[in-house]
């Protein structure tokens, strides 16, 4: 009802949530999909969005009086059938309609109530009262508002699939994702092994969390240790090569920082960076120039995360820029040696968070030995969250510390 009420006067109602039995997806979703709720999923195209909406059908196969509404665009009935025969999905609670029109999507959800609508994808419908071709902002917008009203009336959970185009936008414009409850963004390369699903907003979970899957020939597969993942096929004893561990929401991950130094063939060196941010690079290039006494200036540089992870972590400069002097002194680091801090201008190390769940992460995989920064050093408690005698954990206040400590 409307009018104004106050806040201590407002009765609390407990959402709805159904288990996808997809323990990573359900990471992501903060639980499990909830009732009434719309949910936007994004990527590029092939990249796996449409294969983990079929498994997910499968997955609520056993739940009596559950109705799933598959409704396609871009694929006819029989192409769905063939991908569904291939991943082994054959629920019969599956109703399936090759529909574009959003007012006709709208009746059939009204008529056959399902729990669960998943639209394959919003740049192919389209609203006859909207001005614009399929996939335009005008288009985008009302279709999307149909099928929210639609989640809320009849409490259906309703996935929206949105490719992200060359620009790096979502369904063309990303109006789209003010209009939803949920956004979660398909991550990953086409030729790589792995997926990664990320929420960038979510109203009934927490925000960034991730979940990794590993795309196989029946489908996505789940990877409980996205850590070991990582790091496997890491070569040892390797000029170049560190390990950092960062926090992607509530799970710490470990990962390998790579960096190739070469003399340069050209009067302008080249930088390059993947998975870390670019300009933080050259940063840290100029601070190993400056504060360590490495000149880089004719020397191309080129800085990767393993596996393809994007880091946005301030945490993982120390293992950076380790790596990059490594690669220049043709030095090794230990393999089994994990590096945590960010680095300031004046070449401090500063503090890095949750640093206590990242030694206890390294622990796991097998480090025994940890540098972080003088600060968190100080800070540890008595009982930490980790094993001290399996691993030890050093401080450095600076870059020139801790690279008295690798090399």
């Amino acid at each position: 009802k409307g009018g104004v009420v106050a806040l201590n006067e407002v009765e609390e109602s407990r959402e709805i949530r159904f288990k996808t039995r997809l323990a990573e997806l359900d990471r992501v979703l903060g639980g499990g999909l909830v009732e009434g709720s719309v949910i936007l999923i994004g990527g590029e195209p092939g990249i796996g969005k449409s294969t983990l909406l079929l498994q997910l059908c499968q997955k609520f196969k056993d739940l009596s009086n559950f109705k799933i509404l598959y409704v396609s665009g871009e694929e006819s009935k029989n192409q769905i059938k063939l991908r569904a025969r291939r991943l082994g999905v054959d629920a019969d609670n599956i109703f399936l309609s090759v529909e574009t029109d959003a007012e006709s999507i709208e009746n059939i959800i009204r008529e056959i109530s399902p729990n669960l609508v998943i639209i394959d994808s919003i740049q192919t419908t389209t609203l006859a009262a909207s001005t614009g071709v399929a996939g335009s902002a005008a288009q985008v917008r009302e279709c999307a508002q149909v099928f929210t009203r639609a989640a809320k009336t009849l409490n259906a959970v309703v996935i929206i699939v949105g490719h992200v185009t060359k620009e790096g936008s979502l369904a063309g414009p990303k109006i789209l994702e003010h209009t939803v409850d949920t956004v979660l963004y398909f991550e990953g390369e086409k030729g790589a092994g792995y997926r990664i699903i990320r929420a960038v907003k979510n109203r009934f979970g927490a925000t960034n969390e991730i979940g990794v899957f590993e795309m196989a020939e029946n489908g996505l597969k789940e990877i409980k240790n996205p850590s070991e993942y990582m790091l496997s096929g890491r070569p040892l004893n390797v000029p170049g090569s560190t390990a950092t561990c960062v926090i992607e929401g509530a799970r710490p991950i470990l990962t390998e920082v790579q960096a190739l130094v070469c003399p340069t063939s050209f009067g302008l060196p080249r930088r390059s960076s993947q998975g870390l941010d670019y300009n933080r690079t050259i940063m840290l290039i100029a601070v190993l120039e400056k504060r360590a006494g490495i000149p880089l200036s004719n020397f191309d540089a080129y800085v990767n995360i393993a596996g393809g992870l994007k880091i946005s972590e301030p945490s993982a400069d120390l293992a950076a820029l380790c790596a990059l002097a490594s690669s220049y002194k043709n030095i090794p680091v230990d393999p089994f040696t994990a590096l945590l801090g960010e680095v300031g201008l004046a070449g401090e190390i500063r503090a890095s968070r949750a640093v206590e769940m990242k030694i206890a992460e390294a622990v796991k995989l097998g480090f025994n030995r940890c540098v972080i920064p003088e600060a968190n050093l100080r800070a540890l408690k008595k009982t930490a969250a980790f094993d001290k005698n399996a691993i030890t954990v050093l401080g450095a206040n600076n870059v020139g510390e801790a690279l008295s400590v690798l090399f």
